[in-house]
């Protein structure tokens, strides 16, 4: 299938093109730093999104004029620290990394490996009959049993948490929400917030040696987060812990099911499975675009002034495919001499999870490839997730031969 007629940001935005919006964004990329009806400016080449991320003239602070759609304000919490700017996003990235990684837990990550290998086994082992879906029954699992393990979530909640996520994430695409959607997402957000609120307190009194507990009675040298600060916190790792690599995983097995020669390569090679993992993140990442972020001051960039004051949504899939930095794009291949892109993003909003989600889409992938080989998709493409941000597909339904 084709992107429909149409053209601009708004047709990447219609969910009718969620299957393939990469010709759009190929159209995009002819005006790089492009304004928008309403006054948004839309970055879509390598050079220019990279710069804007490093940028310290760009914000990731909400202004009043978006509050409203904040889900954070909404409830009367803090924004997390995806949505703050230096110094206190600093101070609590730091106060989030010390007991997830490097320099003061360096092994956390490396150390699920054996963790992570039993749970991708299991889950093989457990695939139901001859049609599987491999979204819900393999790369949405995964993820959140280790982040449910990792955060000292009971993962006997997660009936409970994955609804409100998903209607509480609805407000993450305000344009195109209506406004009942957006009340419902923000109510979802709220009963996931007090979900979290009565974790911290259980996990605050009686510690274990989960992330939670650790960030609750850290007493490191930039302090402790406040109880709300906590719970943003605990919102955004629950949710980012899991999402995107739900998609990630969903977007490599799709690859490998169109593409069976690099099924049959990495299979021959496990080690092949390190650069495949990159260059799906290149080319098909599943966070697409950051909106929201706001020009402090006037920024020249590519022949346009984004004023200031302005908001600026940078396209981070629509950079990965620029020609102008990675030759022939729009071929994916894992063997290509170099794998540049901006699928974690990058600069002080680099990905906190990147770690950890490449650690899992990696052994996932290795436990999947003798599945795959004999499997056949049963729909194609298949039915895509809603938002434009987050991409990949809501179920992968296949047949085992």
């Amino acid at each position: 299938m084709t992107a429909s007629v149409g053209s601009g940001f708004d047709a990447v935005l219609d969910p009718v093109n969620r299957h393939n919006p990469y010709p759009l964004y190929t159209s995009l990329r002819r005006t790089p730093v492009d304004r928008q009806p309403d006054g948004t400016y839309v970055v879509t080449t390598f050079r220019e999104v990279a710069d804007l991320l490093h940028d310290p003239r760009v914000s990731s602070q909400l202004d009043s004029d978006l509050d409203a759609a904040d889900p954070h304000a909404r409830i009367g919490l803090p924004p997390s620290f995806l949505r703050l700017d230096p110094p206190e996003h600093d101070r609590l990235r730091r106060l989030a990394t010390r007991p997830f990684g490097p320099p003061h837990s360096p092994h956390r990550v490396d150390d699920l490996q054996p963790k992570l290998e039993d749970i991708v086994a299991r889950l093989v082992r457990d695939l139901p009959g001859s049609t599987v879906d491999l979204v819900d029954h393999f790369a949405y699992p995964l993820p959140v049993l280790v982040i449910c393990s990792l955060l000292g979530v009971p993962v006997e909640d997660e009936p409970k948490f994955r609804g409100w996520i998903d209607t509480a994430l609805q407000s993450i695409d305000p344009r195109r929400a209506r406004q009942e959607q957006l009340d419902a997402a923000h109510a979802g957000f709220r009963d996931l917030a007090g979900y979290l609120g009565d974790l911290v307190d259980r996990r605050t009194a009686e510690p274990g040696d989960d992330l939670l507990s650790a960030l609750a009675t850290d007493d490191g040298p930039d302090g402790r987060m406040t109880r709300e600060q906590l719970i943003s916190t605990a919102v955004l790792l629950l949710i980012a812990g899991h999402e995107t690599t739900v998609n990630l995983v969903a977007n490599a097995a799709l690859v490998l099911l169109r593409q069976p020669v690099w099924l049959d390569r990495l299979r021959a090679d496990d080690g092949l499975v390190i650069p495949f993992v990159e260059e799906v993140l290149r080319w098909d990442p599943p966070v697409q675009m950051l909106p929201w972020r706001r020009a402090l001051s006037d920024i020249p960039l590519a022949g346009t002034t984004i004023p200031q004051g302005a908001s600026i949504t940078l396209v981070l899939a629509a950079a990965n495919r620029d020609p102008q930095e990675i030759p022939d794009p729009d071929r994916f291949d894992p063997q290509r001499r170099q794998i540049r892109h901006l699928g974690f993003g990058d600069g002080i909003h680099y990905c906190f999870g990147a770690p950890l989600a490449r650690l899992e889409a990696q052994v996932a992938l290795r436990g999947l490839a003798p599945v795959l080989a004999h499997a056949r998709l049963l729909e194609d493409p298949p039915v895509y997730r809603m938002s434009a941000i987050l991409r990949g597909p809501r179920h992968l339904r296949v047949a085992l031969g």
